[in-house]
């Protein structure tokens, strides 16, 4: 796999994970825990791909880069071939940790020996320079975030059976404060689209994990990457999406999450890899998540249609109740996991380098 742009910790990092990851076990026996294995690293950094120059008018000899994205990378010991990326909507801390604190996806799949990268994409997060004035005007989100993420269908009533500790005061306040700016326009998803087809490029194998409106964003990614490193999508909960021309909902160009059209012949690029549109429980009790599940079906129908292989996957269905718009941070995420687990062993996307 390639890591173009890595800068390599000395081989002491590893010795130094092992003993904190062996700590970690032993605290987990202690108190009556599982004992996990240590994460063991053979390196960790960063890099930003992708943006452009621009000049200042007038003055052409002041510049300004800008509109790129950050990749943050952990690259385990021992290494599945296929590493995966981490895309966010609301920001990478949903995969750090649980809502609760605990284990989050990226350490979850490291121990499982998968390179993991975080993504942030151009204009939000740590790649927050624009080519372009942006106005920040403070919006009241906080009982948005409640009702959009579905805890409950009014702040603060929360869900029956939610797989949050809706107890902890601590940890909403967590939750809500992990969120980004987002430009949840057309141009905002075609301009990170850019530069997260040359992370892509850049990175190697991967398969893209996404929340949100990130799904839509890794789609139009997977259109720009000039080579074939796009291995899979696993979308949770996408309210986005790109169609073929003549094919499925009219292109709303101009709404939030789209969706917009693109010719048959790119559109043909996201039926070469598979692709798994993932939503948690109470689908039903919020319009916009019933209507983008509804759009996920006919979305896998026209992809599949052309050769495609998607599905949707309905987490009650395979008995996991309880989740909210972001699953993989929930109290149950290890289950959540799993499931993902399941789906990479049956595409093909676990094995080991050198398998």
């Amino acid at each position: 796999m390639k890591h173009h742009g890595q800068r390599r910790q000395p081989r002491t990092l590893a010795a130094a994970l092992i003993f904190a990851g062996l700590c970690h076990a032993a605290v987990a026996q202690g108190t009556g825990g599982a004992a996990k294995p240590p994460i063991v690293l053979d390196s960790t950094g960063a890099f930003e791909v992708g943006g452009k120059v621009v000049s200042k008018p007038g003055d052409p000899g002041q510049t300004l880069s800008c509109d790129h994205g950050y990749v943050e990378y952990f690259i385990p010991a021992k290494k599945r071939s296929v590493g995966l990326i981490l895309w966010h909507s609301s920001s990478t801390k949903v995969w750090e940790n649980r809502w609760d604190g605990g284990e989050g996806y990226k350490s979850i799949f490291l121990r499982k020996g998968y390179p993991v990268y975080l993504w942030d994409g151009p204009r939000v997060g740590r790649a927050n320079w624009s080519c372009e004035p942006i106005t920040y005007t403070p919006d009241y989100f906080d009982q948005r975030n409640f009702v959009a993420w579905r805890f409950g269908v009014t702040y603060p009533n929360w869900h029956p059976g939610l797989q949050f500790p809706s107890g902890d005061a601590r940890a909403w306040e967590q939750a809500t404060r992990a969120r980004y700016d987002e430009f949840d326009t057309l141009d905002n998803a075609l301009l990170q689209a850019e530069a997260g087809g040359q992370a892509i490029d850049k990175i190697g194998p991967v398969v893209a994990l996404t929340n949100s409106a990130g799904g839509w964003r890794a789609l139009l990614s997977a259109l720009k990457a000039k080579g074939d490193n796009m291995k899979g999508i696993v979308a949770y909960e996408t309210p986005g999406f790109v169609f073929p021309e003549g094919e499925g909902p009219t292109p709303e160009p101009k709404a939030p999450f789209g969706p917009n059209a693109v010719p048959l012949a790119e559109f043909m690029k996201l039926t070469k890899f598979p692709i798994q549109l993932v939503f948690g429980d109470y689908t039903d009790s919020s319009p916009i998540w019933a209507k983008s599940v509804k759009l996920a079906r006919t979305f896998c129908e026209i992809a599949n249609r052309h050769g495609g292989d998607c599905e949707v996957l309905l987490l009650p269905d395979v008995g996991l109740r309880g989740n909210s718009h972001i699953a993989f941070a929930d109290l149950n995420n290890e289950a959540v996991a799993e499931e993902l687990s399941k789906w990479l062993h049956r595409k093909g996307l676990d094995k080991f380098a050198g398998e």
